[in-house]
């Protein structure tokens, strides 16, 4: 009896001092990056995977690469945008662009010729801008 008595205590001392979900504030948020260009092969063949090479600018200390968000735009048109996340809890960030490269898997699934639209950034009036690189398709 008494083990289960400790056993107990133990139990409700974690409980007590378990994490405080007071500090529930968000400590990030997701940005575009900046693409400055991409390696594509000149041609594509039918029901093939390709890595799509991309570079993209990493602005500061304080923004991490979290990935690419590809967006079918049309039957063969693809969006691309550079995804990062930028912490806010914290002033030490160093502001230094840095090129880095990245890259994702893509499929091959119609015959008609490929464009991807790659984010470059926004332009004096706010408007998206795009590197767009058109990637015909070999006939099977």
């Amino acid at each position: 009896m008494r083990k289960k008595l400790i056993l107990l205590a133990v139990v409700m001392a974690f409980i007590n001092n378990g994490c405080s979900i007071e500090d529930d504030d968000v400590n990030f948020y997701f940005t575009a990056l900046e693409i400055v260009d991409a390696e594509l092969p000149e041609s594509f063949d039918y029901n093939q995977t390709y890595e799509i090479l991309v570079n993209y600018i990493k602005p500061d200390s304080c923004t991490n690469y979290e990935g690419f968000d590809v967006v079918k735009d049309s039957l063969t048109v693809r969006n691309v945008v550079a995804i990062g996340s930028v912490r806010t809890d914290t002033d030490n960030c160093t502001v230094e662009s840095i090129e880095l490269t990245a890259s994702f898997n893509f499929k091959v699934i119609y015959t008609d010729p490929y464009t991807f639209k790659f984010y470059t950034g926004d332009n004096s009036e706010g408007e998206a801008q795009y590197l767009e690189v058109i990637v015909p398709v070999n006939k099977p």
